[in-house]
């Protein structure tokens, strides 16, 4: 079975593959202080509960990838690869990785490689042009050309550090849930705060898309808009631009990624 690890700055998200199908997968919160030995017993513990694998760390897995945007976490999972999963063929993603998709940006190196990996996936599975819509700590947009190449995106402030922002500065205000509240017009300050991050959101989405779809192609319906990420079913039903949902799509990209990369290992 092959271990993916995609290492947000707020999650880490594992998933296990057994061929091109993912059979379970995992989140767990990204603690940039945590070991290599820490580490090992977390993954442990996770995947001791999996009836396909052995009591060992390491039984019954074949090959592991992984994406960090968090330099210290892939330092200590470099470790993790070296000391516990050894004889393990591992692919960490990092420049010199294979990917299959050119990177058309004034500095490639800067470009966060779980963007990248999601560009992967987005390709393999829907093809170009497209754009990716990765709800995580920041939203971020991925644009990925008729040729399948990455092109460039845009970076904004995640619903989870708005939410933060509006607690933190507002004298009123205070952290909320994120949910969906009974109308667009709140009836106090929560559902108001409720209704400005979920529909503001969306609009946010709709707008920022419709202006990447122009750019990309010549006619911006050819464009398949893509949502990924923990936090995309807040925004899905109220989004007009989305056409696919694919929750697992940065954990496909890094099973492609490890399929182009082990064989020159």
């Amino acid at each position: 079975m092959l271990l993916t690890i995609d290492v947000g700055n707020t999650h880490t998200v594992l998933g296990l593959f057994d061929g091109e199908e993912i059979v379970e997968h995992w989140r767990i919160s990204t603690d940039a202080r945590r070991t290599a030995d820490e580490l090992a017993v977390l993954l442990q513990g996770l995947m001791g509960m999996h009836p396909l694998l052995g009591d060992e760390l390491g039984d019954g897995i074949d090959g592991i990838a992984i994406c960090a945007t968090v330099p210290s976490v892939l330092h200590e999972l470099r470790e993790v690869t070296r000391r516990y999963y050894g004889d393990v063929p591992a692919v960490l993603v990092e420049p010199g990785v294979k990917t299959g998709v050119p990177i058309l940006t004034d500095n490639p190196k800067e470009v966060g490689a779980d963007r990248i990996i999601n560009a992967v996936a987005a390709v393999e599975l829907y093809g170009g042009p497209a754009v990716v819509v990765d709800f995580g700590t920041a939203t971020t947009f991925d644009a990925v050309s008729a040729r399948g190449e990455y092109v460039g995106g845009v970076i904004a402030p995640g619903i989870e550090i708005s939410v933060e922002a509006l607690g933190v500065r507002g004298a009123q205000l205070r952290k909320i849930e994120v949910a969906r509240p009974r109308s667009v017009i709140g009836k106090n300050t929560v559902e108001a705060m409720q209704s400005g991050i979920i529909y503001g959101f969306a609009g946010q989405v709709d707008g920022v898309v419709h202006r990447m779809a122009r750019e990309l192609a010549d006619d911006p319906d050819d464009v398949t808009v893509i949502a990924t990420g923990g936090l995309a079913p807040m925004v899905l039903g109220e989004s007009s631009v989305i056409d696919e949902h694919e929750p697992w799509l940065t954990l496909i990209g890094l099973r492609l990624v490890y399929e182009r990369n082990v064989s020159r290992m």
